[in-house]
C-alpha cells in the first residue's frame, strides 16, 4: 500500500508528541523517553502510568495519565486514567493535592455521570473532602462538605462494593459534627448557662441519635436539669446512660443520681411482740 506525504508527515508528528512529551518528563525526573506505534500510545501511557501509581510515584504516574487524557479523547482508557490522575494526588497526602483530588473526581462524575466506575469515583471525592477536615474545636464547613459527599454516593450507590467504606466514614464524620455541637453545650454547662447547654445537646440528640459519644450528652444535659431542679427531666438522661453504656467515665456518678431519685426503701415490720 503506498503511503501519501500527508499521511507519513501525520504518523511522524504522532511519534514526535509521544516521544517528544515522554523525554521531557524524564528531563524533570518524571517519565521517560520511548518509542511506541500511534496506535498503541494511549495502551502504553496507561499502563506506565498504572505502574507508576503502583509504586507510588504519584508525579510520574500524573503525567502519564495526563498526556492520555490530554491526547487521546476517544482512548478507551481514558476514563480510568482521569481516575488515575486524581489518585496520584490523594497518594500525596497534602491539603492541597486533596483539594486538587477532590476537582479531578468532581469532573470525573461532571463528564461520566453513568461511568461503570462512577461509584469509585463518588467514594474518592468523598475521601478527599474527608481529609480537608478541621477539628471539632474549629469550623465545621469541611466536614459538612464531607457529608454532602458521603450523602451523594450513600443514595446513588447503595449497592457498591465501597458501601461499607463509606459508611463507616459517614460516620466518622457525623461524629465530628455531634462532637462539635458537645463541645459548645459543654461549654455552656461549664460557665452554668444550663439553659443554653439543654437547648444545644437536646438539639444534638435529635438531629444525631446514633452519635458514638452520646454517654457525655446524656450526662451533661442531664445534670443541667438537676441543677435547674428540673430532677423528673434529668431522670431519663441519667437512664439512658445506665442502659446503653456498659463502659464511661459518667457511668457511677449516673448510677448515684439514680439512687437518689429511688423512693427510700420502707423496712419490713417484724411479728408484733406480744404484752402481758
Amino acid at each position: 500500500m503506498l503511503v501519501t506525504p500527508s499521511l507519513k508527515h501525520l504518523l511522524a508528528a504522532a511519534a514526535l508528541l509521544v516521544g517528544g512529551a515522554l523525554a521531557g518528563g524524564c528531563a524533570s525526573g518524571g517519565i521517560a523517553p520511548v518509542s511506541v506505534a500511534e496506535s498503541e500510545a494511549d495502551v502504553f501511557l496507561f499502563k506506565a502510568g498504572t505502574e507508576a501509581l503502583d509504586r507510588e510515584r504519584w508525579l510520574t504516574a500524573r503525567e502519564y495519565f495526563r498526556r492520555l487524557v490530554d491526547t487521546y479523547p476517544t482512548s478507551v482508557h481514558r476514563q480510568d486514567a482521569k481516575l488515575g490522575i486524581g489518585d496520584s494526588y490523594l497518594g500525596e497526602e497534602r491539603i492541597e493535592s486533596d483539594v486538587l483530588a477532590a476537582g479531578e473526581f468532581r469532573e470525573f462524575l461532571r463528564f461520566y455521570p453513568l461511568a461503570s466506575r462512577a461509584d469509585y469515583a463518588q467514594y474518592r471525592l468523598a475521601l478527599s473532602q474527608v481529609r480537608q477536615v478541621l477539628g471539632p474545636q474549629r469550623d465545621q464547613t469541611a466536614t459538612r462538605d464531607a457529608l454532602r459527599e458521603l450523602d451523594a454516593f450513600l443514595a446513588a450507590f447503595p449497592n457498591s462494593q465501597y458501601l461499607s467504606e463509606v459508611a463507616k466514614l459517614h460516620r466518622e464524620m457525623r461524629d465530628r459534627l455531634s462532637e462539635s455541637e458537645l463541645l459548645v453545650g459543654r461549654h455552656y454547662f461549664r460557665t452554668r448557662l444550663y439553659v443554653g447547654s439543654v437547648s444545644r445537646l437536646e438539639a444534638l440528640l435529635k438531629t444525631d441519635p446514633e452519635y458514638s459519644g452520646r454517654d457525655r450528652a446524656y450526662y451533661y444535659l442531664a445534670e443541667a436539669y438537676y441543677l435547674m431542679n428540673r430532677k423528673e427531666e434529668a431522670r431519663p438522661y441519667y437512664q439512658k446512660l445506665v442502659d446503653e453504656f456498659s463502659v464511661s467515665e459518667f457511668l457511677d456518678e449516673a448510677q448515684e443520681r439514680l439512687t437518689e431519685f429511688a423512693p427510700p426503701t420502707v423496712a419490713a415490720e417484724g411479728p408484733a411482740t406480744a404484752t402481758r
